[in-house]
């Protein structure tokens, strides 16, 4: 190939920009045409007819008193010069309906087993504050509390999943919040509460976290240890027939304890557990994370690598799970997930505050498709954390807000959202760097209610595109769109001066024909595609 027909097959475009040209020239002149070659993948769209649903709670969220979570995140005040509902930010509120938020999980993390939700119910003035010692150190005041929370959730259309204080709490407190949030008035002393406080009807709350990663922030217990207390907890949360519907969710695993998996599977009666909770984040070195957004293909390569290593995770826990549960009646719930960076410069260590780049969008891409592949035991999943906190779909400075590449690839991928899976059968190529390999394409498909087909692709490769040739003659299509999440570059993030910087556009570059989806995925993309039936 001589350099003018490189230079004339180089053409700048959204994926190879003017500025790259230079470079790309000396590469392939000094290493031949192969880099252009994008691989081709052959995959087979296999449809199953117990195929599970993909539960919309996948794709959940997280709010915990951290940093400009909840205080200048969500919550501004009903007296704040920002439009708001009930002190619940209105664009905020207006983000998350169109994300199709399905869950929100609250008020922690850390700080749900040193919060006592009594503190924060009444008058505000009333209302005592607490030292919140895990994150900053700062003055934690209640103004928000129970009804701050579920009367947002019902703003935003979402069901909320609160987690109890089993560290310093007791048995009685946990029973009083489930009867003061679900049980009517007049029927005993925490609902008539309740009604004193402004709120005749119960909210209804059905999803309950007993403890918050008991093996560490939550009261370093042993396994066999909490799964005692468990039951002490659990046995208290309803009547012997769990007429209140509650879903009772356990303190689950930190990455790869399996032993705490198998213990509380082992030790916990199935009529006292719904779900066991897994959390997992990408991080490179709890001692040295690397930056939010300058850093390296080093610093990507490894984030990477622990973002994909979710499927091995998930894949050991449901093993345990399968032999001591095998039909399935306890659920996984990934309730914290994401990747984790340094802060940004000059902001509160405490604060967990990071930008959120296209390396972002990858992790989020490739987990989620991680769990909708594993729809049959993966039943909730909750990001971490929604505004301002680690991997945010949301950012805010005073007045302004933004929206991450995080946020789009979740909106992306709402089309899953309670559609039946589809199995994708596929070898994915590898992406190499410095001697270790990762698969580069991830993916996903499903069926929805209405019978739309949704396929979801992510390409991790920092640097080759890959094609995709995909059948799908066993489902019978007749149309095709798409929409793409791409940059320039894997540093690329949205700004409050530049918020628009990375966002989706409409993809073209799919072709159906004669059964087959052809599309070739650039480097570091996601693309969702959406077919219709004959």
């Amino acid at each position: 190939m001589t350099t003018n027909e490189i230079v004339t097959a180089l053409k700048p475009s959204a994926f190879y920009p003017s500025k790259w040209i230079p470079f790309l020239i000396v590469a392939l002149l000094l290493a031949g045409t192969a880099v252009l070659e994008a691989q081709t993948v052959a995959m087979r769209a296999a449809p199953q007819p117990d195929a599970p649903t993909i539960s919309r709670h996948i794709y959940g969220h997280f709010a915990e008193h951290l940093g400009r979570n909840i205080y200048g995140g969500f919550y501004v005040g009903e007296d704040s010069p920002i439009p708001n509902t009930q002190g619940v930010r209105n664009d905020i509120i207006e983000a998350l309906r169109e994300l199709k938020i399905p869950n929100l999980r609250w008020p922690g993390g850390c700080f749900a087993d040193t919060y006592h939700w009594k503190d924060g119910i009444g008058p505000k003035e009333d209302r005592p504050s607490i030292l919140n010692v895990w994150w900053g150190n700062v003055k934690e005041d209640n103004s928000f509390g129970t009804h701050e929370f579920l009367n947002m959730c019902e703003l935003l259309g979402t069901e909320p999943y609160l987690s109890a204080n089993v560290g310093s709490g007791t048995p009685q407190e946990f029973a009083d919040w489930i009867k003061y949030t679900n049980h009517p008035a007049g029927t005993s002393p925490m609902p008539n509460l309740r009604a004193e406080n402004g709120r005749e009807k119960p909210w209804g709350v059905k999803y309950w976290g007993i403890g918050n990663e008991a093996w560490g922030c939550g009261g370093n217990m042993r396994p066999e240890y909490y799964a005692d207390v468990y039951r002490q907890f659990a046995t208290y949360a309803s009547d012997w027939n769990n007429s209140d519907g509650i879903y009772k969710i356990a303190s689950g695993a930190s990455s790869s304890d399996y032993k705490w998996t198998e213990v509380l599977m082992k030790n916990i009666p199935k009529n006292l557990i719904d779900a066991i909770a897994l959390h997992h984040y990408s991080v490179i070195d709890w001692g040295n994370k690397g930056p939010a957004k300058d850093f390296t293909e080093d610093h990507y390569f490894a984030i990477m690598r622990e973002a994909l290593r979710m499927d091995e995770l998930v894949t050991k826990h449901v093993a345990i799970m399968d032999e001591h549960d095998p039909k399935k009646k306890v659920d996984l719930f990934v309730d914290e997930w994401g990747g984790w960076y340094e802060v940004e410069p000059g902001t509160n260590p405490g604060f967990l505050y990071q930008q959120n780049t296209m390396r972002d969008a990858m992790v989020a891409g490739a987990t989620l498709n991680i769990f909708n592949n594993h729809a049959d035991r993966v039943k909730m999943a909750n990001l971490a954390q929604a505004v301002n906190v680690l991997q945010a779909v949301i950012l805010t400075d005073e007045e302004k807000m933004l929206l991450t590449p995080t946020y789009h690839v979740m909106k992306m991928y709402a089309d899953h959202h309670d559609a039946t899976l589809i199995p994708l059968e596929f070898e994915s190529p590898t992406y190499s760097y410095q001697g270790e390999s990762l698969p580069a394409i991830s993916a996903s498909a499903s069926r929805d209610s209405l019978g739309e087909v949704h396929v979801s692709l992510v390409n991790i490769d920092a640097h080759k595109p890959h094609t995709v040739r995909l059948d799908v003659s066993a489902l019978n299509l007749q149309s095709l769109s798409g929409e793409i999440l791409a940059s320039e570059a894997l540093q690329d993030h949205n700004t409050f001066d530049q918020p628009n910087r990375v966002t989706t556009r409409p993809f073209d570059g799919a072709r159906l024909a004669n059964g087959t989806i052809s599309l070739e995925l650039p480097p570091f993309s996601v693309v969702m595609l959406s077919a219709r039936g004959k």
